[in-house]
């Protein structure tokens, strides 16, 4: 029980604030990704790209001070190992955030297609959820409310590669011109792989539960 209340505890001054501030900024790139699979015109697109790949700067610089914060911190609020492995996963969804962004700009992509604005609003619904939980890693004061989330994230997941095997079922299936097939596939793969690296968040999240609830 004590684990309970001393978990992320007001003491804490260094992780917590910074974790939050990472998972939102996490909100602001998914946000961002979804206005730019929205909008049609390329050179529109391009500020919403741009925007993107600020924010994943933003993002890296959350990720490095927490792991210099492990090294100038004597006493954690939990585990070493899963402070880093929160901080590099949260990181890891806005690296491929960014990554998709990239592809559509760098390959020229002039038809963003139906399965890529799912899959760009489905992941920022999983971000906003993963928003949730981590503000609630102050206290656990509702572990419930965080395991809801991380089962909702595994779904979420699982949506996301039926939608993205689907796709690209359809795209091999009628796509003739194959240089555009290669580049929707590059696209559509690579925000799939977005949403595993969100079910990576719910595994560490669900671990921080087991160790400290």
């Amino acid at each position: 029980m004590n684990s309970v209340f001393n978990f992320f505890s007001p003491k804490d001054k260094v992780f917590q604030p910074m974790f939050e501030q990472a998972s939102n900024n996490l909100v602001l790139i998914a946000k961002t990704l979804v206005l730019a699979v929205n909008t049609p015109e390329q050179e529109k697109r391009k500020t919403h790209i741009k925007e993107i790949e600020r924010l994943e700067e933003v993002g890296d610089g959350f990720k490095h001070a927490i792991i210099l914060g492990l090294g100038k911190t004597f006493i954690t609020p939990f585990d070493r190992e899963d402070i880093h492995a929160l901080a590099s996963s949260l990181d890891d969804i806005i690296d491929y955030i960014y990554a998709s962004a990239m592809n559509m700009d760098l390959y020229n992509l002039k038809t963003v297609t139906k399965p890529m604005i799912e899959l760009a609003e489905l992941l920022l619904e999983m971000c906003k959820d993963i928003n949730t939980a981590v503000a609630e890693l102050k206290d656990l004061t509702n572990t419930k409310l965080i395991a809801e989330i991380c089962i909702k994230i595994n779904k979420g997941e699982s949506t996301a590669d039926y939608i993205c095997n689907t796709a690209l079922g359809k795209l091999f299936d009628k796509q003739a011109n194959a240089i555009e097939l290669i580049k929707q596939k590059e696209v559509l793969q690579t925000m799939e792989i977005a949403s595993d690296k969100c079910d990576d968040v719910a595994n560490v999240l669900e671990t921080i539960l087991i160790k400290n609830a």
